[in-house]
């Protein structure tokens, strides 16, 4: 019997054993503090549908402590997430960006867009004489409980912080007590939307427009555009797991193939939709191309119909499968720090479209380069993508 661990990082795993998810059980407080040889007896307790455990410290003079049960209060979040908040680069680019947007002013009021605990956090710690309001459209009182929970530890006060009530379509003025938005920023991240293709963070340019009258005119929006990027790729495992299926059994699955977005052997006129995958997660993966810039979304302008067409050259022999489509977020107006969510970063899901039929490209019978047209439609926040070989 060959035993095979989910735990991370184990030797010999050859990284399989990232697909795994872990379940991490946080010590309250400032944590326990050990001794080099020193025995903790964990014992774990199960109901029905949930997990406790207490941990022994009586080698401390602690007594018998329990986790896991109710008491402090918990915000769940998803692995991802997580991982994002617990990355040193991430968190670093974001605290530049933010004392980069602070430098040199005090902003009186600034709105927070999206569900961003982090960025709600930062600006209250850093800038403490200005009044945060954020919108967590999907956190909302679970984010306002979570900020209230953590305040003493981050040193900011909860009267700096306001949580607003979202079944408001529209804010008005008297919503920010008069005062004129001065920082809008977001990361963007909304609560829920994980799984969703990347541009539909896009979300963020049109909570901007709505509150483009309460924005004053110096006014400034983090991040401040975003880039549609692409490549081109090889994604044999992912093409062949998303093939259509056809007759079988004299069944038709037509609407099977509708419903999961099957992409590969479709019939024309038919065109594969865009999914959201983590091409690292996709099986065998390699890059024909270099990246290239389809179009940018530019925050400082009310949301509006963008377009954009790019030239696909590829470096490499291979198979194309599909092309990979992200987001690249610019943070600051020079351009400077830039986030990206491309198929290197192993937090965020990429839009994948894949092809109807497999090409072969840079042999002497294969195409050299392709064309990816791409629109984005305001009104549904949808991103049509066409791609042509040449």
């Amino acid at each position: 019997m060959e035993l095979q661990s989910s735990f991370p990082l184990s030797e010999g795993s050859d990284n399989w054993c990232d697909h795994w998810k872990q379940c991490v059980y946080f010590i309250p407080g400032k944590g326990l503090a050990v001794s080099k040889d020193e025995e903790l007896h964990l014992h774990a307790m199960h109901t029905d549908t949930s997990i406790s455990y207490i941990l022994d410290t009586e080698a401390q003079g602690a007594g018998m402590e329990q986790y896991g049960s109710d008491g402090d209060y918990k915000l769940i979040l998803s692995t991802e997430r997580v991982a994002i908040y617990g990355d040193t680069n991430w968190r670093f680019s974001m605290l530049e960006a933010v004392n980069k947007a602070l430098q040199g002013k005090v902003p009186k009021l600034c709105i927070v867009a999206d569900d961003s605990l982090f960025l709600t956090i930062a600006i209250a710690r850093l800038s403490q004489t200005s009044h945060v309001i954020s919108l967590f459209p999907g956190l909302q009182e679970k984010g306002a409980k979570y900020l209230e929970a953590v305040a003493i530890a981050n040193g900011y006060s909860m009267d700096q912080i306001e949580v607003l009530d979202r079944r408001k379509n529209n804010l008005i003025i008297s919503d920010t007590y008069h005062k004129k938005v001065e920082l809008l920023i977001g990361e963007p991240f909304y609560y829920g939307n994980e799984n969703m293709l990347p541009w539909q963070n896009l979300r963020f340019w049109k909570e901007r427009t709505k509150l483009d009258p309460l924005l004053c005119n110096d006014a400034l929006t983090m991040p401040c555009k975003g880039i549609l990027m692409a490549c081109a790729m090889s994604l044999p495992d992912l093409w062949r797991s998303r093939r259509c299926l056809r007759q079988i059994e004299g069944f038709d699955h037509s609407i099977v193939n509708a419903t999961l977005g099957a992409c590969g052997d479709l019939a024309p006129p038919e065109d594969s939709p865009c999914l959201p995958f983590s091409v690292w997660q996709c099986g065998e993966s390699k890059g024909l191309s270099d990246i290239i810039t389809v179009m940018e979304f530019d925050f400082s302008k009310p949301i509006c119909p963008c377009s954009g067409k790019a030239l696909v050259e590829f470096t490499e022999f291979g198979t194309c499968h599909g092309f990979v489509l992200w987001i690249d977020w610019v943070m600051d107006v020079d351009n400077s720090i830039v986030l990206s969510t491309g198929p290197e970063q192993r937090y965020w899901k990429q839009g994948v479209k894949l092809l109807p039929k497999p090409v072969t490209v840079r042999s002497s019978e294969g195409s050299t380069s392709a064309e990816i047209d791409a629109y984005f439609n305001p009104l549904n926040g949808e991103l049509n993508i066409q791609t042509t070989f040449t």
